[in-house]
């Protein structure tokens, strides 16, 4: 009878234990956010930049895990298959969550396997061009282009991402033919450019812009509707010789399909919170960033309208997967 008692006791004491374990706030552990792209790069820049801050706000280490491979693809199919508890996330852009699946064959679903939480950031790319190439304006680039079509190689951060797709649209725009050299990530393109390697890439400012600055690359003209304050003397791409060109990448976290609603409500207020703050905004803009933020349900809206435009370019542009 004693020993029957007993157990009965260490149940219950272990079920309690449980249960107040499962009523820990979240999070009760570190949280993961995953880039799908190699260290170094503007999306990876950018969820260091938030996250730093998110652990403040939230109490609990959050651990960067860069997972680079296939235009992203591998870091947000690890996603898209992580438990929905909120402790693995997801940074990514337009690339791996719009692009590539409409381009090639992906093993996830955007809308069905993932929760968005909010915008970050956004961020015009800039296209640069190794010292060598002698082309100082985007027309001389493209007379360069004419006269020897395929010759330059471009890199991009892989196949379907925003670099490979801006080079393709702005060559598509133009009427010249440039050749894709895919790589993991912003860096080792990168790498590859100050290297000579490679002869130009349109990439995002916040890696590009300390070496524009020390003359590794030279700068030709960025690809928003307005030039960048940190790049005030580069042209837009669209007053520079290609009319009606444009392309601004953003950057947002988003959670596994099925994260708890009330944790995707506390993510998306603090991230929101954090960006638009004047140090945040500061930081941000130091890179060539701009600050978003919003709600879960205002990044769904962008991510919807984006894939609107980016199914109409990409058909428009012959743009298929590599």
């Amino acid at each position: 009878m004693k020993v029957e008692s007993s157990s009965k006791i260490v149940g219950l004491a272990l079920a309690c234990c449980a249960l107040l374990t499962h009523a820990q706030p979240y999070p009760a552990r570190p949280v993961h956010i995953v880039v799908p792209f190699s260290a170094g790069g503007p999306n990876d820049i950018i969820a260091r930049l938030v996250a730093y801050k998110l652990a403040e706000a939230l109490g609990q280490q959050m651990v960067i895990d860069n997972r680079p491979g296939a235009g992203g693809n591998i870091g947000t199919d690890f996603v898209a298959k992580a438990p929905a508890d909120g402790y693995t996330l997801l940074s990514a852009g337009p690339g791996s969550l719009i692009t590539n699946p409409l381009i090639g064959k992906v093993p996830y679903e955007t809308e069905r396997d993932f929760a968005p939480v909010s915008l970050m950031a956004s961020a015009p790319n800039v296209l640069v061009v190794h010292p060598s190439v002698p082309a100082r304006t985007v027309k001389e680039l493209l007379a360069l282009a004419r006269a020897q079509p395929g010759r330059l190689n471009y890199a991009s951060a892989g196949p379907g991402s925003s670099s490979h797709l801006a080079v393709a649209l702005f060559a598509a725009m133009a009427g010249i033919e440039f050749t894709h050299v895919p790589y993991k990530g912003t860096g080792p393109g990168l790498n590859d450019l100050v290297a000579g390697q490679v002869q130009l890439a349109i990439f995002g400012i916040p890696p590009v812009l300390p070496l524009v600055k020390r003359g590794a690359v030279r700068a030709l003209g960025v690809t928003g509707k307005r030039r960048s304050a940190e790049l005030p003397e580069v042209p837009t791409i669209d007053e520079a010789g290609v009319p009606g060109y444009e392309v601004n990448p953003w950057y947002g976290l988003l959670a596994p399909a099925g994260t708890p609603p009330a944790i995707v409500a506390r993510l998306s207020a603090e991230v929101t919170k954090i960006v638009r703050t004047p140090e945040m905004r500061e930081k941000l803009a130091a890179q060539g960033a701009e600050a978003a933020g919003g709600s879960a349900e205002d990044y769904a809206a962008v991510i919807r309208a984006d894939t609107v435009l980016w199914t109409r370019v990409i058909r428009e542009a012959g743009i298929k997967s590599e």
